[in-house]
């Protein structure tokens, strides 16, 4: 059995992206409105307030629970709608995306999974 090699940051690599509020940069990939995937590095690790509080409040020793940063997850939105960071697959792209209501909303990655 052959191993198929994995080219989807070949074909669209990810790309950086900075929170508009604490600076923090991080690298990027949107495959759908759906998904969106980030690499954090300890710089962008000690930069995001949101980051280090939840650090701070889980227990001592163990790791901290952390879903999203809501001014990261802003600043991602602002670069798709300007067009810094491509949605590879655009087909279920809201229609009203670029309006500033949308923001409130969070994305589909963040929000938490249903359960059955």
């Amino acid at each position: 059995m052959t191993v198929r090699a994995d080219n989807r940051l070949a074909d669209a690599p990810m790309v950086p992206v900075t929170c508009r509020r604490c600076g923090a940069e991080v690298m990027a990939r949107k495959s759908s409105w759906q998904q969106t995937t980030v690499q954090w590095d300890a710089a962008a690790l000690a930069r995001c307030p949101q980051r280090r509080e939840a650090a701070q409040l889980s227990a001592h020793g163990t790791r901290s629970i952390f879903l999203s940063c809501s001014e990261l997850r802003d600043s991602i939105l602002d670069a798709v709608v300007s067009g810094e960071l491509p949605v590879l697959d655009d087909r279920d792209q809201p229609d009203d995306c670029d309006q500033p209501d949308d923001r409130d909303q969070p994305l589909a990655a963040d929000r938490p999974a249903r359960r059955p």
